[in-house]
Protein backbone atom coordinates (compact mmCIF):
# COMPACT_ATOMS: atom_id res chain seq x y z
CA UNK A 1 0.00 0.00 0.00
CA UNK A 2 2.93 2.29 0.46
CA UNK A 3 4.57 1.47 -2.85
CA UNK A 4 5.36 4.16 -5.38
CA UNK A 5 2.89 5.10 -8.09
CA UNK A 6 3.95 5.33 -11.71
CA UNK A 7 3.39 8.73 -13.20
CA UNK A 8 3.13 7.28 -16.72
CA UNK A 9 1.08 4.11 -16.47
CA UNK A 10 1.42 1.35 -19.04
CA UNK A 11 -0.86 1.83 -22.01
CA UNK A 12 -2.62 -1.37 -23.05
CA UNK A 13 -1.66 -2.57 -26.47
CA UNK A 14 1.66 -0.67 -26.51
CA UNK A 15 5.15 -1.77 -25.69
CA UNK A 16 6.23 -5.34 -24.87
CA UNK A 17 3.77 -8.09 -24.10
CA UNK A 18 2.72 -8.55 -20.51
CA UNK A 19 3.73 -11.79 -18.74
CA UNK A 20 0.15 -13.06 -19.06
CA UNK A 21 0.06 -12.39 -22.80
CA UNK A 22 3.43 -14.08 -23.27
CA UNK A 23 2.23 -17.12 -21.35
CA UNK A 24 -1.01 -17.30 -23.33
CA UNK A 25 0.82 -16.88 -26.63
CA UNK A 26 3.38 -19.53 -25.76
CA UNK A 27 0.76 -22.06 -24.67
CA UNK A 28 -1.37 -21.44 -27.79
CA UNK A 29 1.60 -21.76 -30.16
CA UNK A 30 2.68 -24.97 -28.44
CA UNK A 31 -0.82 -26.38 -28.92
CA UNK A 32 -0.89 -25.40 -32.59
CA UNK A 33 2.52 -27.01 -33.10
CA UNK A 34 1.29 -30.23 -31.46
CA UNK A 35 -1.88 -30.40 -33.55
CA UNK A 36 0.08 -29.65 -36.74
CA UNK A 37 2.54 -32.41 -35.91
CA UNK A 38 -0.36 -34.82 -35.40
CA UNK A 39 -1.84 -33.87 -38.78
CA UNK A 40 1.49 -34.29 -40.55
CA UNK A 41 2.12 -37.63 -38.84
CA UNK A 42 -1.36 -38.86 -39.81
CA UNK A 43 -0.61 -38.26 -43.46
CA UNK A 44 -4.17 -38.83 -44.67
CA UNK A 45 -7.22 -36.57 -44.63
CA UNK A 46 -7.34 -33.74 -42.08
CA UNK A 47 -8.71 -35.19 -38.86
CA UNK A 48 -7.52 -32.79 -36.16
CA UNK A 49 -8.45 -29.34 -37.43
CA UNK A 50 -11.23 -29.10 -34.82
CA UNK A 51 -8.63 -29.27 -32.03
CA UNK A 52 -7.21 -25.94 -33.19
CA UNK A 53 -10.30 -24.20 -31.84
CA UNK A 54 -8.75 -24.51 -28.37
CA UNK A 55 -5.75 -22.32 -29.29
CA UNK A 56 -7.57 -18.92 -29.31
CA UNK A 57 -9.65 -19.98 -26.32
CA UNK A 58 -6.49 -20.84 -24.42
CA UNK A 59 -4.91 -17.52 -25.35
CA UNK A 60 -8.06 -15.69 -24.19
CA UNK A 61 -7.55 -16.97 -20.64
CA UNK A 62 -4.27 -15.06 -20.26
CA UNK A 63 -3.50 -12.88 -23.28
CA UNK A 64 -4.80 -9.59 -24.62
CA UNK A 65 -7.40 -9.50 -27.38
CA UNK A 66 -4.67 -8.66 -29.90
CA UNK A 67 -2.77 -11.80 -28.97
CA UNK A 68 -5.98 -13.82 -29.19
CA UNK A 69 -6.78 -12.53 -32.67
CA UNK A 70 -3.23 -13.20 -33.81
CA UNK A 71 -3.38 -16.77 -32.53
CA UNK A 72 -6.84 -17.25 -34.04
CA UNK A 73 -5.76 -16.01 -37.48
CA UNK A 74 -2.76 -18.32 -37.37
CA UNK A 75 -4.90 -21.27 -36.30
CA UNK A 76 -7.41 -20.56 -39.07
CA UNK A 77 -4.65 -20.29 -41.65
CA UNK A 78 -3.12 -23.60 -40.55
CA UNK A 79 -6.56 -25.22 -40.62
CA UNK A 80 -7.19 -23.95 -44.15
CA UNK A 81 -3.83 -25.23 -45.33
CA UNK A 82 -4.56 -28.73 -44.01
CA UNK A 83 -8.13 -28.66 -45.34
CA UNK A 84 -6.94 -27.76 -48.84
CA UNK A 85 -4.77 -30.87 -48.95
CA UNK A 86 -7.99 -32.82 -49.32
CA UNK A 87 -9.23 -33.28 -52.86
CA UNK A 88 -12.06 -32.57 -52.94
CA UNK A 89 -12.53 -30.44 -49.81
CA UNK A 90 -14.72 -32.33 -47.33
CA UNK A 91 -17.69 -30.72 -45.60
CA UNK A 92 -16.30 -31.74 -42.20
CA UNK A 93 -13.02 -29.92 -42.78
CA UNK A 94 -14.85 -26.81 -44.00
CA UNK A 95 -17.06 -26.81 -40.90
CA UNK A 96 -14.02 -27.29 -38.67
CA UNK A 97 -12.18 -24.36 -40.23
CA UNK A 98 -15.29 -22.19 -39.89
CA UNK A 99 -15.53 -23.23 -36.23
CA UNK A 100 -11.94 -22.11 -35.63
CA UNK A 101 -12.72 -18.71 -37.15
CA UNK A 102 -15.88 -18.31 -35.06
CA UNK A 103 -14.04 -19.38 -31.89
CA UNK A 104 -11.41 -16.73 -32.65
CA UNK A 105 -14.05 -14.01 -32.73
CA UNK A 106 -15.68 -15.20 -29.50
CA UNK A 107 -12.33 -15.59 -27.72
CA UNK A 108 -11.26 -12.11 -28.85
CA UNK A 109 -14.46 -10.58 -27.43
CA UNK A 110 -13.98 -12.45 -24.14
CA UNK A 111 -10.35 -11.31 -23.90
CA UNK A 112 -11.37 -7.68 -24.57
CA UNK A 113 -13.96 -7.77 -21.77
CA UNK A 114 -11.52 -9.43 -19.38
CA UNK A 115 -8.82 -6.89 -20.25
CA UNK A 116 -11.15 -3.93 -19.58
CA UNK A 117 -12.12 -5.40 -16.22
CA UNK A 118 -8.47 -5.97 -15.32
CA UNK A 119 -7.66 -2.37 -16.21
CA UNK A 120 -10.52 -1.12 -14.03
CA UNK A 121 -9.33 -3.24 -11.11
CA UNK A 122 -5.77 -1.99 -11.57
CA UNK A 123 -6.99 1.61 -11.58
CA UNK A 124 -9.04 1.06 -8.43
CA UNK A 125 -6.01 -0.50 -6.74
CA UNK A 126 -3.91 2.48 -7.77
CA UNK A 127 -6.48 4.92 -6.39
CA UNK A 128 -6.69 2.88 -3.18
CA UNK A 129 -2.91 3.12 -2.85
CA UNK A 130 -3.11 6.89 -3.33
CA UNK A 131 -5.78 7.09 -0.63
CA UNK A 132 -3.68 4.99 1.75
CA UNK A 133 -0.57 7.08 1.14
CA UNK A 134 -2.55 10.27 1.73
CA UNK A 135 -3.59 8.89 5.14
CA UNK A 136 -0.23 7.41 6.18
CA UNK A 137 2.42 10.05 5.66
CA UNK A 138 6.08 8.97 5.74
CA UNK A 139 7.65 9.43 9.17
CA UNK A 140 11.24 9.56 10.33
CA UNK A 141 14.08 8.96 10.18
CA UNK A 142 14.44 11.41 13.09
CA UNK A 143 11.64 12.96 15.12
CA UNK A 144 12.93 15.05 17.99
CA UNK A 145 15.24 12.91 20.11
CA UNK A 146 13.90 9.70 18.59
CA UNK A 147 15.03 7.73 15.57
CA UNK A 148 11.77 6.48 14.06
CA UNK A 149 10.82 4.10 11.24
CA UNK A 150 7.42 2.81 10.16
CA UNK A 151 6.32 -0.06 7.97
CA UNK A 152 2.99 -1.25 6.59
CA UNK A 153 2.68 -4.92 5.63
CA UNK A 154 -0.34 -5.77 3.50
CA UNK A 155 -2.05 -9.10 4.03
CA UNK A 156 -2.70 -9.63 0.30
CA UNK A 157 -0.77 -9.32 -2.93
CA UNK A 158 -3.59 -7.10 -4.18
CA UNK A 159 -2.67 -4.64 -1.42
CA UNK A 160 -6.22 -4.43 -0.07
CA UNK A 161 -6.36 -1.31 2.03
CA UNK A 162 -7.32 -1.39 5.66
CA UNK A 163 -7.63 0.84 8.70
CA UNK A 164 -4.24 0.50 10.38
CA UNK A 165 -2.79 3.92 11.18
CA UNK A 166 0.27 5.58 12.70
CA UNK A 167 1.84 9.01 13.11
CA UNK A 168 4.82 10.59 14.88
CA UNK A 169 5.26 14.33 15.52
CA UNK A 170 7.56 16.63 17.45
CA UNK A 171 5.18 18.82 19.48
CA UNK A 172 5.63 21.45 22.21
CA UNK A 173 4.90 18.64 24.69
CA UNK A 174 7.54 16.26 23.35
CA UNK A 175 7.57 13.67 20.61
CA UNK A 176 4.14 12.12 20.32
CA UNK A 177 3.18 8.99 18.43
CA UNK A 178 -0.01 7.10 17.80
CA UNK A 179 -0.68 3.66 16.40
CA UNK A 180 -4.19 2.37 15.87
CA UNK A 181 -6.40 -0.14 14.13
CA UNK A 182 -9.88 0.57 12.79
CA UNK A 183 -12.36 -2.27 12.90
CA UNK A 184 -13.02 -3.43 9.34
CA UNK A 185 -11.35 -2.98 5.96
CA UNK A 186 -11.79 -1.08 2.73
CA UNK A 187 -12.57 2.55 2.08
CA UNK A 188 -14.82 2.93 5.15
CA UNK A 189 -11.91 1.89 7.37
CA UNK A 190 -9.54 4.25 5.55
CA UNK A 191 -12.07 7.08 5.95
CA UNK A 192 -12.26 6.53 9.72
CA UNK A 193 -8.48 6.20 9.96
CA UNK A 194 -8.12 9.53 8.17
CA UNK A 195 -10.56 11.11 10.64
CA UNK A 196 -8.59 9.80 13.62
CA UNK A 197 -5.26 10.93 12.19
CA UNK A 198 -6.64 14.32 11.18
CA UNK A 199 -7.94 14.90 14.70
CA UNK A 200 -4.74 13.61 16.26
CA UNK A 201 -2.53 15.86 14.15
CA UNK A 202 -4.48 18.82 15.51
CA UNK A 203 -5.03 17.97 19.18
CA UNK A 204 -1.52 16.57 19.71
CA UNK A 205 -0.27 20.15 19.41
CA UNK A 206 -3.06 21.61 21.53
CA UNK A 207 -3.46 19.30 24.55
CA UNK A 208 -0.78 19.07 27.22
CA UNK A 209 -2.29 15.92 28.73
CA UNK A 210 -2.45 12.69 26.72
CA UNK A 211 -5.70 11.86 28.48
CA UNK A 212 -7.24 15.00 26.97
CA UNK A 213 -5.97 13.87 23.56
CA UNK A 214 -7.76 10.54 24.06
CA UNK A 215 -10.97 12.32 25.02
CA UNK A 216 -10.88 14.44 21.86
CA UNK A 217 -10.14 11.44 19.65
CA UNK A 218 -12.95 9.47 21.27
CA UNK A 219 -15.42 12.23 20.43
CA UNK A 220 -14.19 12.32 16.83
CA UNK A 221 -14.62 8.55 16.48
CA UNK A 222 -18.03 8.51 18.17
CA UNK A 223 -19.35 11.13 15.73
CA UNK A 224 -18.35 9.08 12.70
CA UNK A 225 -18.97 5.39 13.47
CA UNK A 226 -21.84 2.99 13.96
CA UNK A 227 -22.71 1.19 17.18
CA UNK A 228 -20.36 -1.72 16.45
CA UNK A 229 -17.40 0.25 15.07
CA UNK A 230 -14.38 1.31 17.09
CA UNK A 231 -10.67 2.11 16.91
CA UNK A 232 -8.02 0.56 19.14
CA UNK A 233 -5.09 2.89 19.74
CA UNK A 234 -1.93 3.40 21.77
CA UNK A 235 -0.58 6.92 22.28
CA UNK A 236 3.03 7.52 23.25
CA UNK A 237 4.82 10.65 24.43
CA UNK A 238 8.57 11.07 24.97
CA UNK A 239 9.48 14.17 26.92
CA UNK A 240 12.84 14.77 28.51
CA UNK A 241 13.59 11.04 28.62
CA UNK A 242 10.22 10.22 30.18
CA UNK A 243 8.03 7.85 28.20
CA UNK A 244 4.27 8.09 28.78
CA UNK A 245 1.85 5.60 27.23
CA UNK A 246 -1.93 5.52 27.25
CA UNK A 247 -3.64 2.48 25.79
CA UNK A 248 -7.18 2.17 24.41
CA UNK A 249 -7.71 -1.53 23.85
CA UNK A 250 -4.56 -1.89 21.75
CA UNK A 251 -1.72 -4.45 21.97
CA UNK A 252 0.87 -3.12 24.45
CA UNK A 253 4.12 -1.77 22.99
CA UNK A 254 7.33 -3.69 23.56
CA UNK A 255 10.29 -1.97 25.22
CA UNK A 256 13.67 -3.36 24.12
CA UNK A 257 16.43 -2.65 26.63
CA UNK A 258 19.87 -4.28 26.88
CA UNK A 259 18.69 -7.56 25.37
CA UNK A 260 15.44 -7.73 27.34
CA UNK A 261 11.94 -7.33 25.91
CA UNK A 262 9.38 -5.75 28.25
CA UNK A 263 5.67 -5.57 27.32
CA UNK A 264 4.40 -2.18 28.55
CA UNK A 265 0.99 -3.26 29.77
CA UNK A 266 -1.32 -0.44 30.88
CA UNK A 267 -1.99 -0.01 34.62
CA UNK A 268 -5.66 -0.72 33.93
CA UNK A 269 -7.49 -1.86 30.80
CA UNK A 270 -9.48 0.67 28.78
CA UNK A 271 -11.90 0.16 25.88
CA UNK A 272 -11.17 1.35 22.33
CA UNK A 273 -11.91 4.81 21.01
CA UNK A 274 -15.61 5.17 20.42
CA UNK A 275 -16.49 3.59 23.78
CA UNK A 276 -15.51 6.53 26.03
CA UNK A 277 -12.25 5.06 27.37
CA UNK A 278 -10.93 6.26 30.72
CA UNK A 279 -7.20 5.68 30.54
CA UNK A 280 -4.45 5.53 33.13
CA UNK A 281 -0.98 6.47 31.87
CA UNK A 282 2.02 4.21 32.21
CA UNK A 283 5.28 6.11 32.71
CA UNK A 284 8.82 4.83 32.16
CA UNK A 285 12.25 6.45 32.25
CA UNK A 286 14.17 5.88 29.04
CA UNK A 287 17.84 5.08 28.65
CA UNK A 288 19.84 5.97 25.54
CA UNK A 289 19.63 3.02 23.17
CA UNK A 290 16.17 1.91 24.32
CA UNK A 291 13.88 0.89 21.50
CA UNK A 292 10.09 0.73 21.50
CA UNK A 293 8.01 -1.32 19.06
CA UNK A 294 4.43 -0.26 18.36
CA UNK A 295 2.32 -2.67 16.31
CA UNK A 296 -1.23 -3.57 15.35
CA UNK A 297 -2.90 -6.86 16.17
CA UNK A 298 -2.09 -8.37 12.78
CA UNK A 299 1.36 -9.13 14.21
CA UNK A 300 -0.10 -10.93 17.21
CA UNK A 301 -2.43 -12.93 14.96
CA UNK A 302 0.24 -14.06 12.46
CA UNK A 303 0.58 -17.84 12.66
CA UNK A 304 1.39 -21.00 10.77
CA UNK A 305 -0.11 -24.40 11.52
CA UNK A 306 -1.84 -22.87 14.55
CA UNK A 307 1.43 -21.58 16.06
CA UNK A 308 1.69 -17.82 16.55
CA UNK A 309 4.74 -15.83 15.54
CA UNK A 310 6.95 -15.52 18.66
CA UNK A 311 7.19 -11.75 18.64
CA UNK A 312 8.42 -11.20 22.19
CA UNK A 313 10.92 -14.07 22.04
CA UNK A 314 12.50 -12.88 18.80
CA UNK A 315 12.05 -9.11 19.15
CA UNK A 316 15.53 -8.29 20.40
CA UNK A 317 17.26 -10.55 17.88
CA UNK A 318 15.33 -9.00 15.00
CA UNK A 319 14.95 -5.39 16.12
CA UNK A 320 18.04 -4.74 18.24
CA UNK A 321 20.57 -4.37 15.41
CA UNK A 322 21.43 -1.67 12.89
CA UNK A 323 19.10 1.27 12.41
CA UNK A 324 15.41 1.19 13.30
CA UNK A 325 14.65 0.78 9.58
CA UNK A 326 16.98 -2.23 9.48
CA UNK A 327 15.19 -3.72 12.46
CA UNK A 328 11.75 -3.42 10.87
CA UNK A 329 13.05 -4.93 7.63
CA UNK A 330 14.37 -7.92 9.57
CA UNK A 331 11.08 -8.33 11.42
CA UNK A 332 9.07 -8.24 8.20
CA UNK A 333 11.34 -10.81 6.54
CA UNK A 334 11.13 -13.18 9.50
CA UNK A 335 7.36 -12.72 9.75
CA UNK A 336 6.70 -13.41 6.06
CA UNK A 337 8.90 -16.51 6.22
CA UNK A 338 7.06 -17.71 9.31
CA UNK A 339 3.60 -17.51 7.73
CA UNK A 340 4.85 -18.67 4.30
CA UNK A 341 3.73 -15.38 2.79
CA UNK A 342 0.10 -15.66 3.94
CA UNK A 343 -1.09 -13.10 6.50
CA UNK A 344 -4.63 -12.91 7.85
CA UNK A 345 -4.55 -9.17 8.52
CA UNK A 346 -2.60 -6.05 7.63
CA UNK A 347 0.15 -5.03 10.03
CA UNK A 348 1.39 -1.55 10.91
CA UNK A 349 4.76 -1.30 12.67
CA UNK A 350 6.55 1.66 14.24
CA UNK A 351 9.99 1.28 15.83
CA UNK A 352 11.62 4.12 17.75
CA UNK A 353 15.00 4.46 19.44
CA UNK A 354 15.73 6.97 22.18
CA UNK A 355 19.06 8.58 21.34
CA UNK A 356 19.37 10.69 24.49
CA UNK A 357 18.25 14.13 25.65
CA UNK A 358 18.70 17.23 23.54
CA UNK A 359 22.05 18.79 24.29
CA UNK A 360 20.77 22.35 24.26
CA UNK A 361 17.85 21.95 26.63
CA UNK A 362 16.27 19.30 28.78
CA UNK A 363 12.49 19.34 28.79
CA UNK A 364 10.75 19.15 32.12
CA UNK A 365 8.65 16.18 33.14
CA UNK A 366 4.95 17.07 32.75
CA UNK A 367 3.51 18.19 36.07
CA UNK A 368 0.80 15.57 36.08
CA UNK A 369 3.47 12.87 35.79
CA UNK A 370 5.60 14.04 38.72
CA UNK A 371 6.01 11.28 41.24
CA UNK A 372 5.00 8.52 38.83
CA UNK A 373 8.27 8.16 36.94
CA UNK A 374 11.07 6.04 38.25
CA UNK A 375 14.16 7.90 39.40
Amino acid sequence: MLSGIRTQPFQPGRGPLSPGSRAGLGAALALLALVSAMELADGSNAHYIALMVTAPLLAAALGSWRVVLGVGVLATAIGVSFALTEQPLSLVSAVNVTGVALATGIAGAVAAVRQRQSEKIAELSRLASVAQQAVLRPIGPQVGTLAVAARYISSTARAEIGGDLYEAMDTPYGVRMIIGDVRGKGLDAVRLASIVLGSYRHVAYERADLRAVVTDLDRAVARNVGDEDFVTAALVEERGGTLTIVNCGHPPPLLLRRGAVIPLEPPAPAPPLGFMPVVRPRVERLEPGDRLLLFTDGLGEARRDGEFFPTAERAWQLLGHGTVADGLASLETALVEWVHGRLDDDIALVLMEYTGPRSEVTAAVPSWEVGTAES
